[in-house]
């Protein structure tokens, strides 16, 4: 992959102290973008629990320039200010939003195994406060910005419980609508060359799965998934979309991070490329008495994405 340079853009990463949203923060920067990053802690009193300060340093490490910024994604007044300290300190710009920002884990984790009916019906807003509603209160603000400039590219990071049933009724119904907000903000977008895109990591194993000790279950199916993505490699996806002088192409899409990780040659922190989900490789893997076939199937070979939609068709 040739080396991604970022230099004078500026990057917003919303729920950065941990996961995902850290990685991104850390590749983003390590490219050359000024990244501001938010999240609610500022210094953790452990030292372990994620804080926006450690993300800083990270990104500091790596060379890279960050600017913290405590906010409360529930807040959307909160959510106001951060877009107007981000236009009166860079002059009106802003390159690159990345939604990442979400509440919900630690819920979805708890609930487990329960029917929608046995949980509280706060389990919703729980998930998509932040999870949706300020992703759509964001990409709003962001649009402000960028669309006077002809140019941005707005992220969210959503999932493959889009397309179909995966943890429980609150989270897919965020997805799909994440997925959605990607293609219309997408439509009404394009002709101010500003790109919007729903990007599908793959399983990562994030610092709140391994201490949960509501996570049995979905540790489990991470072991059945195979090597997961580390958190960087989502930043290292879009970091490469922001300078992709055709990615106007993905714009309105779904874009999973193994399947552009795939055109353009980009491997994960490790060396290695990414499970691809819809490879026929990973797809036999999930079936116990084929699994012998996985290292015979040539990793080029993947499953339509005409066929890969039936998955969540509703008709």
């Amino acid at each position: 992959m040739a080396t991604v340079s970022l230099a004078g853009r500026v990057a917003l990463v919303t729920g950065g102290t941990r996961g995902i949203g850290k990685g991104i923060a850390v590749e983003l920067g390590a490219a050359g973008a000024l990244v501001y990053v938010t999240g609610r802690t500022m210094k953790s009193s452990d030292g372990k629990s994620g804080s926006l300060e450690e993300t800083a340093e990270a990104i500091r490490q790596r060379g890279g320039k960050c600017i913290p910024v405590r906010v409360d994604h529930e807040n959307m007044d909160e959510v106001e200010e951060l877009f107007k300290r981000i236009a009166k300190e860079q002059d009106g710009r802003l390159d690159i939003l990345v939604n990442n920002a979400y509440k919900g884990v630690e819920p979805i984790l708890a609930s487990s195994g329960k029917s929608f009916w046995e949980v509280e019906p706060s389990l919703f807003d729980d998930i998509n406060n932040v999870g949706l509603r300020n992703h759509y209160y964001c990409t709003v603000h962001a649009a402000r910005l960028m669309v006077p400039r002809k140019q941005g590219l707005i992220v969210v990071i959503s999932s493959a419980g889009g397309l179909r049933y995966l943890f429980n009724v609150p989270y897919g119904i965020g997805k799909a609508a994440c997925d959605r907000m990607a293609a219309d903000t997408g439509t009404e977008l394009r002709k101010h060359n500003v790109a919007s895109i729903s990007l599908w990591p793959g399983a990562v194993f994030t610092e709140t799965i391994q201490a949960s000790e509501n996570s049995v279950g979905f540790r489990k199916m991470l072991e059945k998934y195979g090597k997961p993505e580390t958190a960087e490699y989502a930043g290292r996806i879009i970091a490469h979309l922001a300078q992709n002088p055709s990615v106007m192409d993905y714009s309105g899409k779904i874009v999973l991070t193994a399947d552009y990780g795939d055109a353009h040659s980009i491997v994960d922190s490790d060396g290695q490329p990414a499970v691809n989900i819809r490879s026929f490789s990973f797809l036999v893997r999930q079936a116990p008495a084929l699994r012998w076939l996985a290292g015979w199937i040539p990793g080029f070979l993947k499953l339509p994405y005409w066929l890969f939609h039936q998955g969540g068709n509703k008709f």
